[in-house]
């Protein structure tokens, strides 16, 4: 099949590979454009593209895709169908019309469920137990589109969001592919969503990773697994950044929310409604990642001493 893809984070990566690897020609890359990235502020390309080079397939980074040119330009490929995974920008109707066949999204959540921009952290964030990946074909709303084909899996029960990522992204490279088959085939039956059932996962802010001591533990736990690697979970020690990195729930201790208690080797902080968090891996800003064994052993806590606001 003659296809357009468009990406740009990891998680598109090995759904372009596996479309290449599957026999499909792939005319075009479409990515973002090279951005800034580290101290030294030097363009770095995004990972689809670092792919798609590797591969020997043409690239295109409009900074709009969405510009008449480039509207023109995707027109004169005559694709039968394009694949989107992450892009990054909003598709507009006049490109949607361009494929027989549709444009079909790598999505990665049951559908209607979790609808936006980081769908993986905000399913671990809410407790969820189990999750997926649906392909669907675009229309012009946010993830409305009618349904194609899913896949299930359990979430772990201390699985994070980069390791559940990861295990998704191989997933939905070849749900994508199926689904391509059957598309060509026609045996494929779409399905309209159920919107009242939807739910959304917007983008990430940094105040997402701010901890409310006051939260159970289970709830800062799956907070701190699902917002990685950004913003992640943080608080703030004796007015400095301080970012729980990994935890645990913990059997519950005396104390007000926020109050570290050393118990043996183990660092724990106590959450709301009598629950308590295990610190297993946590940051003190400037510094470098430790244990909750390190930072016992590097700080001599005061007696009730809490975490908190910056200005405390």
């Amino acid at each position: 099949m003659n296809l357009i893809f468009l990406g740009t984070p990891s998680f598109a990566v090995p759904t372009l590979e596996r479309v290449v690897a599957a026999g499909h020609r792939v005319l075009s890359v479409y990515t973002q454009p090279d951005r800034p990235k580290g101290r030294g502020g030097q363009l770095a390309a995004s990972p689809v593209k670092e792919t798609a080079l590797r591969l020997g397939l043409t690239v295109h980074q409009p900074e709009r895709v969405r510009r008449p040119e480039v509207v023109e330009q995707l027109r004169g490929m005559h694709p039968e169908a394009m694949v989107i995974v992450g892009y990054g920008q909003i598709i507009p109707q006049s490109i949607i019309d361009i494929p027989p066949l549709g444009i079909i999204n790598v999505h990665a959540s049951l559908l209607p469920k979790y609808r936006g921009a980081a769908p993986i952290q905000w399913a671990i964030a809410s407790g969820e137990t189990r999750t997926g990946v649906t392909t669907i074909r675009i229309d012009a709303g946010l993830d409305t589109g009618d349904m194609l084909l899913k896949w299930e899996t359990e979430i772990g029960p201390e699985e994070d969001a980069v390791e559940l990522g990861v295990r998704m992204a191989r997933a939905g490279s070849d749900l994508l592919v199926e689904t391509l088959a059957g598309l060509a085939a026609g045996s494929i039956v779409a399905q309209p969503q159920d919107h009242s059932q939807a739910s959304l996962a917007p983008i990430l802010k940094k105040e997402d990773g701010v901890i409310e001591w006051n939260w159970q533990a289970r709830k800062i736990f799956n907070r701190a697994r699902g917002f990685l690697p950004w913003p992640g979970a943080y608080s703030y020690f004796r007015g400095h950044l301080f970012h729980v990195w990994k935890a645990r729930v913990a059997t519950e201790v005396p104390g007000e929310p926020g109050q570290l208690v050393p118990q043996k080797k183990h660092l724990l902080a106590v959450c709301g409604e009598g629950t308590a968090l295990e610190l297993v891996e946590v940051q003190i800003e400037g510094r470098k990642r430790m244990s909750g064994e390190a930072f016992l052993n590097g700080q001599r806590l005061n007696e009730n001493e809490t975490l908190g606001e910056e200005s405390e």
